[in-house]
């Protein structure tokens, strides 16, 4: 068996075949100013034949394709002919099996089982240092005119060599499997290569780690389903798949209430994207089967992409819940106030106005301010959510109530202070607390840490400030105090405000602490 090392070296009879067939075989461009397109394996053959062309311009092929065979998941192989000759590409080991001669020298001769063994041997060696390797064959076709190949004429082969090829991983793949298993994120790769050059390949990038197993698509198809289950959380790499399989790998883990999301870019891979939760297309290799099958295309094929798609997935979603929970819980005090001093038969705590000032205010700004929270990189730590878990799950409900209440006590503890000089000054004490304690409840809501452990938001900076500015116009300023129903407060009834104010702050953040040590 032949493989080709570019060198000015001129090359040998078998290596010059095994160049010619590499060329025809073949369906990608390469353009002169040295862009491409293509799979990047053939894209490859192509840069290897003319790498040797450059350094021998005498070196011309003059045959012409004619037909082809496409390449089939399940037989591994492509063919391509020229007016006298088939030649075919694939899997080594399968298609030795198709071959009864090796070219050596210029001599055809009977291939032995040591040769196959050989082949076989350096085919191993490769792909243990993580290469994907090619072999090549061909035969003479018959003479008889217009002569259309099929999967018929991929039998009596001569073998000719192998090429072996390096896809290596980008840069940041290491780093962005590493993050996916921070995240909770099982990576496990499906591929079409042989077992060992995929487990390589997994190993180097820390999808394959100890204890783990890799299974070809042939060992998969006579494994039960009870037996894919017990071993689905230790397999990591499926190497040799067939279409069906990847279906079969997305549904075992569906079945045990995984959420899924599947890469791909061929046409085959479109029903295993239909089938999964997330099917993720490659927007610049992947067929426009593969994209309409598709949930979210990547629009530069990176798989680091997918893992910072998951960080912002996750913030977003934790802004959207912690506003809910902002409105709720500031809502909630307001109307333990409003029936707890109803069922004392006490005076209204807020006027009709003061609640319509705090509904358009403080629901509004730091709600708004929490939305437009900056990404907060440890959310990658969190574990997933179930699928199924409401966006008001226990935990939530819970910090709801308790920041709820301690919102109320010190809203209740001023209006009663206030309700020692008027019904009045009780209405104006109460509703300046809830309106500050809410707008300092912005700043505590927008995580579920303790403030001096969130990055700033000069939004909620803003929205504090906004409201804060209104809240003493309409204090101060004696043309709208009659507006909002409110009494003008002295020095001391405004710093009790402040003080209930900062109060509940406090124990928020507190409860924050307290919280979070529990997590």
């Amino acid at each position: 068996p032949y493989t080709v090392e570019l060198m000015d070296a001129r090359a040998s009879y078998p290596q010059q075949i095994l160049l010619k067939a590499a060329k025809l075989n073949t369906n990608a461009v390469v353009n002169a100013d040295g862009s491409s397109i293509g799979d990047p394996t053939e894209i490859a053959l192509i840069d290897m034949f003319n790498q040797y062309q450059k350094a021998h311009p005498d070196f011309v092929i003059k045959a012409e394709r004619v037909e082809e065979v496409p390449f089939d998941s399940e037989r591994k192989l492509m063919s391509v002919s020229s007016r006298h000759h088939i030649y075919t590409k694939g899997a080594p080991d399968e298609l030795l099996k198709r071959c009864t001669s090796v070219l050596m020298g210029k001599e055809k001769r009977p291939i032995t089982e040591a040769d196959r063994d050989l082949i076989l041997t350096q085919n191993e060696q490769y792909a243990s240092q993580g290469l994907r390797v090619l072999g090549f064959a061909y035969k003479d076709l018959p003479e008889e005119a217009n002569h259309r190949i099929g999967l018929a004429d991929e039998q009596d082969l001569c073998f000719v060599g192998l090429v072996a090829e390096q896809d290596p991983p980008r840069e940041e793949s290491a780093a962005a499997v590493h993050t996916a298993r921070k995240a909770g994120i099982k990576p496990v790769m499906i591929t079409g290569d042989h077992v060992v050059t995929a487990r390589a390949i997994a190993k180097k990038i820390g999808i394959y780690q100890d204890g783990d197993m890799a299974v070809e698509g042939n060992d998969l198809a006579h494994m039960s389903d009870g037996e894919l289950a017990d071993k689905l959380d230790r397999i990591s790499v499926y190497a040799r798949v067939a279409p069906e399989h990847k279906i079969r790998i997305v549904k075992a883990w569906q079945e045990k209430g995984d959420i899924v999301a599947m890469t791909g870019d061929g046409v085959n891979d479109a029903p295993a994207l239909k089938a999964a939760d997330i099917g993720i297309a490659m927007g610049i290799t992947g067929t426009e089967v593969s994209k309409d099958a598709a949930k979210m295309i990547l629009t530069d094929d990176n798989f680091a992409t997918i893992v910072k798609a998951i960080e912002s997935g996750r913030n977003v979603y934790n802004n959207i819940k912690n506003a809910i929970i902002y409105l709720l819980s500031g809502n909630l005090s307001a109307i333990i106030t409003v029936v707890v001093t109803s069922l004392a038969f006490l005076p209204d705590p807020f006027t009709a106005v003061q609640l319509l000032f705090i509904n358009l205010v403080t629901d509004s700004l730091p709600a708004i301010a929490i939305g437009m929270e900056p990404d907060h990189p440890d959310v990658i730590n969190q574990k997933p959510r179930r699928s199924k878990e409401s966006i008001l799950n226990r935990d939530a409900i819970t910090q709801i109530g308790v920041e709820g209440l301690l919102i109320f006590l010190a809203v209740m503890a001023s209006y009663l202070i206030g309700l020692k000089t008027s019904a009045s000054m009780a209405t104006t004490m109460a509703f300046s607390t809830l309106t500050l304690s809410r707008l300092l409840h912005g700043f505590s809501q927008r995580g579920s840490k303790p403030i001096w452990e969130l990055p700033f938001n000069k939004y909620s900076v803003y929205a504090f400030i906004t409201g804060a500015l209104l809240l003493a116009a309409i204090l101060n300023i004696p043309t709208m105090q009659p507006i909002f129903d409110v009494t003008p407060l002295s020095i001391l009834q405004a710093g009790l405000v402040v003080l209930f104010s900062l109060a509940s702050f406090t124990a928020v953040q507190l409860f924050k602490v307290l919280s979070s040590r529990s997590h």
